[in-house]
């Protein structure tokens, strides 16, 4: 499992007790338990796609929960009015099948592409919800197509975007996946930039269950012996949070000793 399938999405503000209480439990993978705290509000079309996207995170952190976010985004597509609502719900449903074929458990790459396609043509051009949708295209196009030339493309639209509309943890994620495609080059100075940026806006906002997948990869780009510092780091918080994200436990398995 390559360490850059997680998305990020949303701004985080301490204006608003719901929110503030949603994104403390998210951080800390607890998505369910933010998710009901939306409940009450599920009729409207905002919430209810929110709570679709944090189930759809849950997946992709944990592997499990597919029916209930396929639920959650069926009930966000019902309550969907407005074009940009619509797309933003058919960016959720992408990424949800993005997860399920990265992970392996069923292929719903031509689902994803369509999706967000689909989301694509639905979404004014200057919406917020377009800096999301350009980093899910580099994510589709990186993993599912192979295509580094087009995923860095989408990844600086999304940089771009998510920095002019002040999406402070999506630019964690750009980041991240800039300097993994610098890594794959060779371009190791570029690349301990980028991971070193995304680790700080994690540590900043609390990001806590987006923390550990973060070490790891600056780890990547960083001679011994701060790889292995920052590894046992990323194992300590691994372990914290009860083996989430799931998909990065072989990153942290020490490598087997040499039979002598």
């Amino acid at each position: 499992m390559a360490h850059s399938a997680m998305s990020g999405s949303g701004t985080i503000s301490g204006d608003d007790p719901l929110q503030t209480a949603i994104w403390r439990l998210r951080s800390r993978g607890c998505w369910t338990e933010a998710a009901a705290l939306l409940a009450p509000h599920a009729a409207a079309p905002a919430p209810a796609l929110q709570c679709a996207a944090l189930l759809v995170e849950r997946c992709l952190f944990t592997g499990v929960g597919w029916p209930e976010a396929d639920k959650a985004l069926r009930e966000a597509e019902a309550v969907a009015r407005s074009d940009d609502e619509r797309g933003a719900a058919a960016c959720e449903r992408g990424h949800l099948a993005y997860a399920s074929t990265v992970l392996g458990v069923r292929d719903r790459a031509d689902e994803a592409r369509a999706a967000l396609g689909r989301a694509a043509a639905l979404l004014d051009p200057t919406a917020r919800g377009r800096a999301l949708l350009d980093f899910r295209r580099g994510l589709i196009a990186e993993h599912l197509s192979d295509s580094p030339q087009s995923a860095r493309a989408a990844y600086r639209r999304a940089h771009a975007a998510a920095t002019a509309h002040g999406e402070t943890l999506l630019l964690s994620f750009t980041w991240r996946h800039l300097a993994g495609l610098a890594l794959r080059e060779g371009e190791l100075a570029e690349a301990r930039h980028g991971f070193g940026e995304s680790l700080r806006i994690r540590e900043e906002l609390g990001y806590l269950v987006g923390t550990a997948p973060a070490l790891a990869a600056l780890a990547e780009a960083e001679p011994e012996p701060e790889a292995t510092r920052l590894r046992a780091e990323a194992a300590r918080l691994f372990r914290l949070l009860g083996g989430v994200p799931t998909w990065l436990a072989h990153q942290l398995t020490p490598p087997a000793a040499p039979v002598v």
